[in-house]
């Protein structure tokens, strides 16, 4: 049994060499006391690990040391990630901490149990050096007040299949010290795309209504994860935006996941947030006009062969996307 924490095989120092230029041409520099690096993945089915540099055909799961060392890496270039699809099992999570060393931790919520909730947690990452916890942490229920109100009749019966998870942070370092609140989640895909347009529209209207509210612990909420949005526009995307909140249009034509003909169309994955619409107000927080997605097929594993579904088991089926903010 090898361990994440030893000097990796000649090979994996190799690849994880290109991935590391490639993020280096992809994702801004960490600028102390200048801006903040936000950035959200769906991590397919992120529990349980082989704790081997290289997998076995037999082995199972498919996810091995040296595509841990690779998912850290991709990690390691933000401050604060929120991760989607971690599961009940959290080996694959632990052995990532230790890869990315004493300067990160981790809140996360325990498991959202039944069917619907598949065994998920929402999870947060981040860089000790540069964002802290702030106080908060909330998992977002529906008040029973809001049952048979004008959110969808979807939504108005019963609470979000896996509940989102919200926690304030704040930046860290010598200048003024920013706070903001992130809210992750993972809407229901469920059988049909309308089927998720009352968590969607739910969603929306309880992030409004916490932002208008004068004695909320802060105002700078940023909503982010997967969404399941299929296209930008449609159904489910208006439910989405319906209370104000706005994708950053660097995103809006992004590959959301790697596979070719549906990445290209699908918004699964979104970053949102309040810009003074509708009555809730807008993010103090200065966005630097720059996000995107780190596409890393081509670029990590190159060598072993894998089509992109082998690729999806090993890192994952959904892009990382980030947003840069400013906190001078």
């Amino acid at each position: 049994m090898a361990r994440i924490t030893e000097a990796p095989p000649p090979e994996v120092v190799a690849d994880i060499e290109v991935l590391k230029a490639a993020l280096d041409d992809t994702v801004p520099a960490k600028r102390l006391d200048h801006n903040l690096l936000v950035a959200t993945w769906n991590l397919r089915a992120f529990g349980g690990l082989t704790e081997e540099w290289h997998a076995g055909p037999d082995d199972s799961p498919r996810r091995d040391l040296h595509s841990l060392l690779a998912i850290a890496e991709i990690v390691s270039r933000f401050d604060v990630v929120a991760l989607q699809e971690v599961r009940g099992n959290l080996k694959a999570l632990r052995h990532m901490l230790k890869a990315l060393g004493s300067d990160w931790s981790f809140i996360l919520t325990d498991v959202t149990r039944g069917a619907a909730g598949n065994d998920e947690r929402m999870a947060f990452v981040f860089d000790t050096r540069r964002v802290k916890p702030s106080g908060l942490a909330a998992e977002l229920v529906l008040p029973p007040e809001w049952h048979g109100q004008a959110i969808a009749d979807s939504a108005a019966t019963r609470q979000f299949a896996r509940t989102p998870y919200a926690v304030s942070f704040a930046s860290t370092g010598r200048g003024y010290q920013r706070t903001f609140i992130l809210v992750t989640l993972h809407v229901l895909y469920g059988s049909s795309a309308s089927e998720r347009t009352g968590e969607l529209k739910a969603i929306a209207e309880w992030l409004a209504a916490e932002a208008r509210d004068v004695n909320a612990y802060d105002h700078n909420l940023i909503a982010l994860g997967d969404f399941n949005i299929d296209r930008k526009d449609d159904p489910n995307y208006q439910a989405f935006v319906s209370t104000g909140l706005r994708v950053p249009a660097e995103l809006h034509d992004l590959p959301r996941t790697i596979f070719p003909g549906e990445g290209s169309e699908r918004h699964y994955d979104q970053v949102a947030w309040f810009t003074g619409e509708s009555g809730a107000p807008a993010l103090s927080i200065r966005y630097a006009g720059r996000g995107g997605h780190v596409d890393f097929v081509g670029r990590v594993l190159a060598d072993h062969d894998l089509d992109r579904q082998s690729l999806s088991w090993k890192i994952s089926d959904h892009y990382p996307l980030w947003v840069e903010f400013l906190v001078q």
